[in-house]
C-alpha cells in the first residue's frame, strides 16, 4: 500500500469561526462554510445535507458490533449527532488537527469514551486493510477550503470505502452536483459499489447525497419501508418521511429495490 503524504497549507486550511442568529460556523480560507452547530442544540444538525447523511437509518439500526466512521471532521455536526443519538462506537478520520482543535475548544466536540479520532488522510485510512471491515456505516464529507469538489474521490479510495464495510453497510457520501467532479465521483461510486447506488435530489446548496450498498439486494414492501420511516422520525428527529417518499423512486412492482 502507497500512503500519500499530504499536510495542512498554513494559511488555506487554518480554520475560522463566525457566528449568526444563534449559530456557530466553521470555515477556512473563503466563503465556503465547512459546517455548523446551533448553539441551542448541539448535536442538531443544522443543514439539509448532514441531515440526509443520516438516511441510512432507514436501512440499518446503529451498530453494536461495529463503528460508525466518519471521514472529514468538519464541525463536528455528525459525530456529535451519532454520540448523542446511538451507542456506537464513532471512529471520525480528520486530517487537519486544526479543525479538531477548533471543535475541541469551540464546537463541543468533547472527549467521549465512545469516540476515537485518527489524524490521517482519508485515502490512506480506507486503503490500509487494518481498518476493512471494521463499520457497518461509513459517512464521507470530504472538502478542502475551496469547498467544491471532494479532495478525494479516485475509484482506489471508494473500493477502499467499501472494504471497510466488509460484507453489509452502506458508504453515505457528500457530493456537489454542479462540480465537474460530480460525474467521475458518481461512475467511480458505481463502480466500486456494483452499480448498488441511489441518490438524493440536489438540495438548496448545491449537495447530493449519495447513499452506495454493500451486502445482498435489499427489498422492502413500502408499507414496511414507510413504518420504519416514521420510527426514524420519531426516535431522532429527522424528515425520514420525506426520504422515504424521495426514495420510493425505487420501486419495482409492489417492492421497493435498494
Amino acid at each position: 500500500m502507497v500512503s500519500r503524504k499530504l499536510e495542512p497549507h498554513p494559511e488555506h486550511d487554518m480554520p475560522a469561526m463566525s457566528e449568526q442568529d444563534g449559530v456557530r460556523y466553521l470555515h477556512f480560507d473563503s466563503i465556503w462554510m465547512q459546517g455548523a452547530m446551533q448553539l441551542s442544540k448541539p448535536a442538531h444538525l443544522v443543514f439539509e445535507y448532514t441531515q440526509q447523511m443520516m438516511a441510512w437509518l432507514l436501512f440499518l439500526s446503529p451498530p453494536k458490533d461495529k463503528d460508525i466512521g466518519i471521514l472529514g471532521l468538519g464541525a463536528g455536526a455528525l459525530t456529535r449527532f451519532c454520540l448523542k443519538h446511538t451507542q456506537s462506537q464513532v471512529v471520525t478520520v480528520e486530517w487537519n488537527p486544526m479543525v479538531t482543535a477548533m471543535c475541541r475548544t469551540f464546537f463541543r466536540l468533547n472527549h467521549h469514551k465512545r469516540l476515537s479520532i485518527r489524524h490521517e488522510d482519508a485515502h490512506n485510512w480506507v486503503t490500509d486493510p487494518v481498518n476493512h471491515d471494521s463499520c457497518s456505516v461509513l459517512m464521507v464529507d470530504l472538502y478542502d477550503y475551496t469547498a467544491q469538489g471532494p479532495v478525494c474521490s479516485s475509484l482506489v479510495f471508494y473500493q477502499g470505502c467499501k472494504r471497510v464495510l466488509g460484507e453489509m453497510g452502506i458508504a453515505v457520501i457528500n457530493l456537489f452536483g454542479h462540480h465537474p467532479s460530480f460525474h467521475s465521483n458518481i461512475r467511480n461510486i458505481n463502480k466500486a459499489f456494483g452499480n448498488r447506488v441511489i441518490l438524493f435530489p440536489e438540495t438548496e446548496d448545491g449537495n447530493r447525497i449519495v447513499l452506495a450498498f454493500t451486502g445482498p439486494p435489499l427489498e422492502v414492501e413500502p408499507e414496511v419501508f414507510a413504518a420504519r420511516a416514521t420510527e426514524v422520525e420519531r426516535r431522532y428527529g429527522l424528515p425520514a418521511q420525506k426520504w422515504a417518499k424521495i426514495l420510493g423512486d425505487q420501486k419495482t412492482n409492489t417492492l421497493l429495490q435498494f
